[in-house]
């Protein structure tokens, strides 16, 4: 008897784990989701300053090169290749979180999807990913000569999509 109960109860332990893992990932995607939202309200306005911030905040501040790299501690040449960098997208972050500890100022970044969700986001790649495994499957029957209709292409892809979109398997991104 326990020859049965162990290997069916490992089963379900598996089953159980997967389901907590899904609903898991579902959950941190709701919370970035919530988090984007409130991004995605104030990003549309933010311009990035043709000069960089750096350069466009110490103009501001009338605060010279000299002055900066004193915060620094580096020399105004240097400050001046740093805003260089700045302008052409080449400098680092922690560079960045130096410069902006020197202004007195925080430094923020983030990643906002274009679908302006990471739900959107899956769901558009689900419906393409799904929509390539049924055309390639419907090729296949075509040549079988058991061609399906396009309203049940249509169907099947849906459905495909919802699957995917619900186990969110890794090679969704491949």
């Amino acid at each position: 008897m326990t020859c049965i109960i162990q290997p069916i109860s490992l089963y379900l332990r598996n089953e159980i784990g997967e389901i907590m893992k899904i609903e898991k990932q579902k959950l941190m995607i709701e919370q970035l989701d919530k988090k984007f939202k409130s991004y995605q309200n104030n990003s549309n306005s933010i311009i990035i300053p043709s000069n960089g911030w750096v350069y466009t905040i110490r103009k501001s501040l009338n605060m010279s090169l000299k002055q900066l790299a004193k915060r620094l501690k580096v020399t105004s040449q240097n400050i001046n290749q740093l805003e260089l960098r700045e302008k052409h997208g080449t400098i680092s972050l922690n560079k960045m979180k130096e410069v902006a500890d020197a202004l007195e100022m925080k430094l923020i970044y983030s990643f906002i999807p274009k679908e302006g969700s990471l739900k959107k986001m899956i769901e558009k790649r689900a419906y393409e990913v799904a929509k390539e495994i049924v055309l390639r499957t419907s090729h296949s029957m075509s040549l079988e000569e058991q061609e399906n209709l396009p309203e049940r292409i249509e169907k099947a892809i849906k459905e495909k999509a919802e699957q995917i979109k619900n186990e969110l398997p890794r090679y969704i991104w491949d």
